[in-house]
């Protein structure tokens, strides 16, 4: 409220622009602050703001100015070319009265028509790059994220009081560059207070309804897995979420047939849905990493690793820690030690598994787990299978390209779940015949092996013919569609009879080396030194060798059957028609065999341990009498090839 002089009239207002005010908010006859920028022989020049000027005629002052003065004025005429006249004024008493520009703001996920236009943006800072040119600001608000290029001096950091996370509003001019958006800014303020609060508000409310997952229907009726599906939305949502936050997203799956055929349709998803929110087109390269771990739970080798490049980025990119996901492994005690490294640093860890989880191991590190054992089922809902349903949540119009990946998935992991009937028939309505599922999974198998710790991204993605360049439905370079699934099935085949022969030629050395013994139960027993008998370093390694060797002696004996392939420190387990549960044997052993350093896990029918070299035969010994004592389940009896194969 103004204050009264004596005779009782209120002081004169005295206008303050804000730096971002413009020609709309002034008003012929009031008074504003102003600043003297330019002194000339006819009067001076002087500023309101950023973008309101004008000039005082020396014939409306008596004295001086100089650059820099501050002095009030009243402007007295707004010319029609927007030039503007004042007169300074002497003023005993007066009101200063703050003026805020009423911005009109404008959306970081729709500037393509706003270029050559100067836009108004508020949002939160994700991520600051510093260039060889430019400072880049990654700024995000309710509808996308635009990178902001400020400019102090080549390689010098603009605005370095900004941090990440701060609440700021960037004026500047909207521009294409490398046929992406771009705001080169003339004015960043960082928001504080009520102003900060109000915009974080705003955008808390829009970036949940935004991650909202979408509501699909599974793809085929099957309870047991339907019953998964509240968990299922929550990682999605929370996935969509780091992706709007601009969170990177580094995924760890392990390196078999089921692990590709989870995070390949993950990491279609999710790179969708980056390209949908953020204005660079470099964004999914820098917010998704995709790698295989060729155990079945995070070594420590692998979590260095990815803590290294995370800091890297951080360090280098200006990019927050990354959310770690996990896929068909991260679900058991072998995972903790791992997990605890992470837990120094703000890294969010989600996992989706099938393999027998210790959750009282585990929970305490990950922020989700969904895994079918807590639902009281069991390794048939394969990883695979549950990821499928998850990217539909996460992108659903790339459902046509995934309605295979199902019935690979549990192909590769034997799945003897009754709806398996179900996914090869949608397979098969397709164009996938049950034998070209079993083909995929064998060279999806065979380059896990070749590629080793590489993602293996466009290979992998057309053996399993998602998100590739020899899709059926979508030949890039003009041809049929019958031509690329022909393409398509040359591949494949190529690289599943190449797998087979290099199978056959492993066999034949190691068959004759196989022991067989009969167990108390009646089921038979085979063993092999994979170490002594069996071609080092090449296709297939030690797991895949055991399971051939385990598919074999199941087809001939058409028995129950355990086979145990083993080396100096390792062993790795395959049962058909014996309830064996690995990882309960696993804890048993690491308990009675003192001085084994036994460790590992699996399912109930596959599996691998670790252990001292010195210490092999006590621990196998051990094994074996357990697998004598362990019962016969008609139900886990099977003929079928294409076992999981754990290395």
């Amino acid at each position: 409220m103004a204050s009264t002089d004596t005779s009782g009239e209120a002081d004169p207002v005295v206008y303050d622009l804000d730096p971002d005010c413009t020609l709309e908010d002034v008003e012929e006859g009031n008074y504003y602050h102003a600043t003297v920028n330019g002194v000339v022989d006819y009067g001076v020049f002087v500023d309101l703001s950023e973008s309101v000027s004008g000039l005082a005629h020396e014939s409306s002052y008596e004295g001086s100015y100089e650059v820099g003065d501050d002095l009030v004025v009243e402007l007295t005429e707004i010319l029609e070319n927007g030039d503007l006249s004042f007169d300074p004024v002497e003023l005993d008493e007066y009101e200063t009265v703050a003026v805020d520009h009423d911005y009109d703001i404008s959306d970081a996920g729709e500037l393509g028509g706003a270029v050559g236009d100067t836009v108004h943006l508020e949002g939160e800072v994700v991520q600051i790059k510093q260039t060889g040119g430019p400072t880049i600001f990654h700024v995000s608000d309710e509808t996308g994220v635009v990178p902001c290029a400020a400019f102090e001096e080549a390689g010098v950091r603009a605005y370095p009081d900004v941090e990440i996370d701060d609440v700021v509003r960037i004026t500047g001019l909207v521009e294409e560059r490398d046929n992406s958006l771009q705001v080169e800014v003339d004015n960043l303020d960082v928001l504080t207070d009520e102003d900060a609060a109000d915009v974080r508000e705003r955008l808390e409310a829009a970036l949940e309804e935004r991650a909202e997952p979408h509501e699909t229907e599974p793809l085929v009726e099957w309870p047991a897995l339907t019953q998964m599906f509240p968990d299922l939305e929550a990682v999605a949502k929370r996935l969509r979420r780091t992706v709007l936050e601009s969170r990177p997203i580094r995924v760890r799956h392990h390196a078999d047939g089921d692990g590709m055929c989870a995070s390949i349709p993950v990491q279609y998803a999710l790179e969708r849905f980056i390209e949908e929110t953020h204005q660079d087109p470099e964004a999914k390269r820098h917010l998704f990493k995709r790698l295989p771990s060729k155990a079945p739970f995070y070594e420590m080798e692998d979590v260095t690793r990815d803590l290294n490049f995370a800091l890297e980025d951080q360090a280098r990119h200006g990019q927050k820690l990354p959310l770690l996901l996990m896929l068909d492994n991260g679900s058991t005690a072998e995972d903790v030690p791992a997990y605890k490294n992470l837990a120094h640093y703000d890294i969010p860890i989600v996992v989706v598994d099938h393999h027998h989880p210790d959750p009282e191991a585990v929970e305490p590190y990950v922020d989700n787990h969904v895994n079918p054992y807590l639902y009281d089922e069991d390794y048939r809902i394969t990883t695979g299978m549950m990821c499928v349903e998850l990217a539909r949540m996460i992108w659903p119009p790339i459902t046509d390209e995934l309605r295979h990946v199902p019935a690979v998935a549990g192909v590769c992991d034997r799945s003897k779940a009754d709806a398996m009937t179900d996914y090869v028939e949608l397979a098969e309505e397709e164009g996938y015949e049950e034998s070209f599922l079993r083909e995929i999974g064998e060279a999806l198998d065979y380059e896990a092996h070749w590629l080793k710790y590489d993602a293996g991204r466009n290979l992998i993605n057309d053996v399993l013919n998602v998100g590739n360049t020899v899709q059926p439905t979508a030949a890039s370079d003009g041809s049929s569609s019958d031509e690329a699934d022909e393409r398509h099935r040359e591949l494949v085949s190529f690289l599943s009879e190449t797998a087979e022969a290099e199978v056959d030629d492993q066999l034949d050395a190691a068959m004759p080396h196989v022991e067989h013994e009969r167990l108390d139960s009646d089921a038979h027993l085979y063993r092999i030194d994979v170490e002594n008998h069996a071609h080092r370093f090449t296709y297939p390694a030690p797991g895949k060798t055991t399971g051939e060797i385990h598919d074999r002696k199941v087809e001939e004996t058409g028995e129950p059957v355990i086979t145990i392939g083993y080396g100096p420190d390792f062993a790795v387990l395959r049962s058909d028609g014996v309830r064996l549960d690995i990882p309960e044997m696993v804890s048993e052993l690491n308990e009675e065999v003192v001085g084994g350093g036994v460790s590992g896990g699996g399912h109930l029918v596959v599996g691998s341990i670790k252990f001292v070299p010195g210490m092999r035969e006590e621990v196998l010994d051990a094994l074996v009498e357990k697998m004598a004592d362990a019962e016969i389940d008609e139900e886990l009896q099977s003929t079928t090839v294409g076992h999981e194969q754990d290395d």
